[in-house]
């Protein structure tokens, strides 16, 4: 069992893979947030046994935080759970959007939101990238969600546990690569919310075809 902290998981992609993980069980999951008043309120929605509190209490002595805030608050709320993490793994969702020209890629100055993840971390977190592509809606639903997961780290080892995170929720996570790939799963988001304005797609998503059943981890 993984002790596991959703950091913004009273936004809708935090509370979806919240409520992934309670309904797969095997793991105690945690909800963080900046009050710890909306933190509680998502918990008890989720179950009797989620824990809650504000993001950097929640993030102390995890197995693994799962960060998923907007961009506009991926520096701030990095830098706030930095000293909490410790040896945990630390799965940043963060896409570098930029209202209001969203279906245009805008990588940032330092070339990802993973990159800049690792400056505001330091280089002895295990950091690893994941759930850039994944419509938080459809998370949100008991139903099967046709999409791969893209999982980056340089950390071989951090990356296959949560490819293999990604099973435990119904889904295929798939090793990307090193930190520096997520770029491209990062810009990524942005033409698949092209597609669904121009296409009326209900939340796009990517499969990758061609693949072994089941791909190797890390």
């Amino acid at each position: 069992m993984a002790k596991i902290a959703v950091v913004g998981g009273t936004g809708d992609l935090g509370n979806a893979i919240a409520k992934r993980l309670v309904k797969a069980g095997g793991h105690q999951v945690l909800i963080g947030s900046r009050r710890a008043e909306a933190a509680a309120e998502a918990a008890a929605a989720l179950g009797p046994n989620v824990g809650h509190g504000v993001n950097a209490e929640v993030a102390k002595n995890c197995d693994i935080v799962i960060v998923t805030v907007p961009y506009s608050a991926q520096a701030n709320t990095l830098k706030d759970i930095t000293d909490s993490v410790g040896q945990a793994i630390v799965v940043d969702t963060t896409v570098p959007l930029v209202p209001p020209k969203v279906m245009r890629v805008q990588l940032p100055a330092g070339g990802s939101a993973a990159m800049e993840a690792r400056e505001h971390l330091g280089e002895g977190v295990r950091l690893v990238t994941a759930f850039h592509n994944v419509a938080a809606h459809k998370l949100a639903t008991d139903e099967v969600v046709d999409c791969d997961v893209l999982v980056f780290s340089d950390d071989v080892e951090a990356r296959g546990q949560v490819v293999s995170l990604v099973g435990d929720i119904g889904m295929r996570g798939l090793a990307g690569g090193s930190l520096a790939n997520s770029a491209a799963a990062e810009a990524l988001t942005s033409l698949l919310i092209f597609f669904n304005r121009t296409y009326q797609a209900d939340g796009a998503g990517v499969r990758f075809t061609g693949l072994k059943t089941a791909p190797p981890i890390g």
